[in-house]
């Protein structure tokens, strides 16, 4: 395929990242207030939201209460902030929004002022109060998720919500009808209880995906993602195709703590795009890279963009059993796309940057490094089993002293509200985006429709593992298209992770295969808004840049599969352990050091064969044999890591051996 010419453009304003974060991520489409007052009323508001999530983390409520004002506080900050369309005027709130900011607070107050009746006196029985306040709730909930994520997420909430009206119709096939549901099942199910909008998907947004975010916030302000930039340029700034691999590196590490993919493929892009431009990677490579860098930070422990932590309060797993699983995966996924800019580089001659003009790793260690602190501290304490709301609120404390050791660091009382007020406002498309999943939830949990998914998963692969696994996978990527990673696991995780169970695969290895593919729909054509950003920033063309970063993550396509059929890739060893275990034995040493070894050349190899490109060109023929010999390097059996090293190895061997020739040709023949 023919490349387009090269793009020595190397300035991205703040208003074209402005423009493309607008565009290809509906959660940063906000109003712009002229009048100050109000302004500063809604900055106010955002400040007592996140005082309110740390005050309930030491002083719990009831969940159905906590729930109800973590969602109906959020909606209400939604209707001021978010306008009904992008090109509506930003400057003002009309009427209409601040009737539905009072209603949204509303929703709460009735459950406040209805709970005791409604768990004593009606027990969970709905009247026609109740269902009123339900439809309207429902109705302010989709709303708020469409300005906020975009109208797939509602969409596909109403296509469950309809299914409980006509589930009783005899036209149905047999295996999707029901018993006849009225008004009050359905938004009793939806609205009183903790398995609909206040299930489990919103609890987890309260107790401590909120708290991340916050947490998040105040790095943020510290200068982590300084710190992160500074580092990556020092570590790897100067090596061949440095910038790209820049680019991978502060990347992964800000993806795996803030978890939003496309605003960090803008926020870090602007950054990293323009150098990879001017040292010679094409526009749509360059945009691809960010992309496929982005994503993968949230498969990255020890925070995985926060769905390691939903993950453990779902399956039951200890959050240090899933960081270790996910770890090597991770390592492998980052390496082959740091091998294909690497290999891309060496194919196009490209240099980095002049070591003269990059920071040194002792100064920026220095300057900023005590800030990786507060993430070394999150960590042993999850690993010391303190609850994770606990560990969240303990670090934010921490990120405040520790970033007081430099000036500058140091964070006024001023530079704390923002924080407050921007991890605020960055948690509302997700805890919006779990209030939705809750109306799927409670329509699954109604109808029993989950298990519907899992029989006709099950009865479609033909009893075979690996058709199920590919049937999965595409569910997984469907139902993750245009959503934030935590909607997104938290769906595919209800829907198609039980499917799998059915062949007996260990629940902690169903939801990492799920987790996943959710997690790559965002740079999956032709919904792939994390590479159609990293377009809007290098100017590249968005289809060719999706396809480029669907490329770059090929190995995130192949490794759940593997880590299927040989968990001993996430250091676990199920065998004669149930399907619903939550504890897991190590493997053996010998076992883990040959996975690793063998899968980091396998990783090599294949992303060699990706580039046509180890030391010199390799062609197509030798490409497609170094492909294959790569995969089954890369499959945990003893006998085809044998043969794939033999295949890796020869033809590692060939090219370099080659390249020596040809060195030393040239070198003879400048000297003559």
């Amino acid at each position: 395929m023919r490349e387009d010419k090269q793009d020595t453009n190397l300035t991205v304003t703040e208003d074209v990242s402005k423009k493309v974060l607008e565009k290809f991520d509906t959660e940063s489409n906000v109003r712009k207030l002229k009048n100050r007052k109000i302004a500063i009323i809604i900055s106010v508001l955002a400040i007592a939201y996140s005082a309110y999530h740390l005050y309930v983390t030491y002083n719990p409520i009831p969940a159905l209460l906590q729930r109800s004002i973590h969602m109906s506080f959020g909606m209400a900050l939604i209707f001021l902030l978010y306008p009904v369309v992008k090109k509506q005027d930003k400057s003002k709130i009309p009427f209409y929004d601040w009737i539905l900011f009072l209603l949204s607070i509303l929703t709460s107050a009735y459950l406040f002022m209805e709970y005791s009746a409604i768990v004593t006196t009606r027990g969970g029985i709905p009247n026609t109060m109740d269902i009123i306040a339900a439809i309207v709730t429902v109705i302010l909930v989709l709303e708020a998720a469409r300005r906020v994520t975009g109208i797939i997420l509602p969409i596909l909430a109403l296509i469950f919500l309809s299914y409980p009206f006509f589930s009783h119709m005899t036209w149905l096939p047999n295996m999707l009808m029901t018993r006849p549901f009225d008004l009050g099942d359905i938004f009793g199910q939806l609205y009183l209880k903790t398995e609909g909008l206040f299930s489990t998907a919103i609890g987890a947004s309260v107790q401590f995906i909120f708290l991340f975010i916050l947490f998040g916030a105040f790095l943020s302000k510290s200068g982590m993602g300084q710190l992160f930039n500074d580092l990556a340029m020092a570590l790897a700034g100067s090596k061949q195709g440095g910038p790209a691999k820049v680019a991978v590196i502060s990347s992964g590490f800000m993806g795996s703590i803030n978890g939003a993919a496309v605003a960090n493929v803008v926020g870090t892009g602007a950054f990293t795009i323009p150098l990879m431009k001017k040292i010679g990677y094409q526009k749509n490579f360059a945009g691809a890279v960010e992309a496929s860098a982005s994503i993968g930070g949230q498969i990255l422990p020890p925070i995985m963009g926060a769905s390691a932590f939903i993950m453990a309060e779902t399956t039951g797993i200890a959050y240090g059993t899933i960081a270790l699983a996910a770890l090597l995966p991770a390592v492998l996924y980052f390496l082959a796309v740091i091998m294909q800019v690497h290999f891309r580089a060496g194919r196009r001659n490209l240099k980095g940057i002049p070591k003269a003009d990059l920071p040194r790793v002792k100064e920026v260690i220095k300057e900023r490094g005590h800030l990786l602190l507060p993430i070394f501290g999150l960590v042993i304490m999850l690993f010391m089993n303190i609850p994770i709301g606990f560990a969240a609120f303990y670090t934010i404390i921490l990120t405040v002293i520790v970033a007081s050791f430099r000036k500058t660091t140091r964070m006024s009382i001023k530079d704390i509200l923002e924080a407050m007020e921007n991890g605020a406002r960055q948690s509302l498309s997700v805890m919006i985006a779990c209030a939705v999943v809750g109306i799927i939830i409670g329509v699954v949990s109604l109808t029993s429709f989950g298990t519907v998914m899992t029989s006709a998963i099950t009865s479609l692969g033909s009893g075979s593992l690996f058709f199920t696994l590919f049937l999965t996978m595409i569910a997984s990527i469907i139902l993750g298209m245009g959503l934030p990673s935590i909607p997104a696991y938290i769906i595919t995780a209800t829907m198609t992770a039980p499917a799998l169970a059915e062949f007996g695969v260990p629940v902690l290895v169903a939801h990492l295969f799920v987790f996943y593919f959710g997690i790559f729909a965002n740079i999956t054509p032709p919904v792939a808004l994390a590479a159609f950003a990293g377009a809007g920033i290098s100017g590249g063309n968005p289809m060719k840049t999706g396809f480029i970063a669907l490329r770059l993550a090929l190995a995130g396509f192949i490794i759940p599969y593997l880590f299927v059929y040989n968990p001993a890739m996430l250091l676990i060893d199920p065998n004669g352990l149930p399907v619903n275990a939550t504890e897991f034995p190590m493997p053996d040493v010998m076992e883990i050091v040959l996975i690793v070894l063998t899968s980091i050349i396998g990783v090599i190899g294949l992303a060699a064969s990706l580039e046509g490109f180890f030391k010199a060109e390799v062609k197509v023929f030798m490409r497609l044999i170094l492909g294959a010999g790569s995969l089954l390097l890369i499959i945990p059996e003893t006998t085809t890591d044998i043969i794939g090293l033999l295949v890796v190895l020869v033809i590692f061997a060939m090219n370099y051996l080659k390249n020596k020739k040809d060195n030393k040709k040239m070198s003879t023949e400048s000297a003559s």
